[in-house]
């Protein structure tokens, strides 16, 4: 049986991507017409990464600056989300090997600005991270959201 691939091996493996694709006729009608790319999850980290402490992003404004980058109509939704989970989740697997500068994935929010309850250790130990620079974290229902997280974007 093969040995599981870590987070971090998953985060280097770019599976022959970037690929950008004609959006189809089922997909035109979430997504509209024109081309998407799926990036490559390396990709996804690096914008994650430029995110200084005390400044937030989202995982659409990634999405527009990947589709920008391979002139693309739009980043996939799916495996850019996908993606960012799997650096989260490589972070906390180096951070557990010693390793001090991780990719900052608390401060890449969902739309709206609500915090991933996905990435490691849920919404609570993320609002918390976030509550320690300096962000107001409000529940909304079972919702965590930064307010006026729109402040915070860093341009990327």
């Amino acid at each position: 049986m093969a040995k599981k691939k870590s987070w971090v091996e998953k985060l280097l493996d770019s599976k022959d991507l970037p690929k950008v694709q004609r959006i189809d006729e089922n997909m035109s009608k979430r997504w509209g017409t024109g081309t998407f790319v799926i990036p490559a999850p390396i990709e996804v980290d690096e914008f994650m990464r430029k995110v200084k402490k005390g400044n937030l992003t989202t995982i659409n404004e990634i999405r527009t600056i990947l589709a920008k980058r391979h002139k693309a109509t739009i980043a996939c939704p799916i495996t850019t989300g996908i993606f960012a989970w799997t650096a989260a989740h490589a972070a906390e697997e180096m951070l557990a090997m010693g390793k001090k500068r991780i990719t900052p994935y608390w401060r890449t929010l969902k739309l709206g600005g609500e915090i991933n309850p996905k990435y490691p250790g849920g919404a609570d130990s993320i609002a918390e991270l976030l509550k320690g620079e300096g962000h107001k974290v409000i529940r909304k229902g079972k919702k965590y959201i930064v307010e006026d997280f729109e402040k915070s974007l860093q341009k990327l």
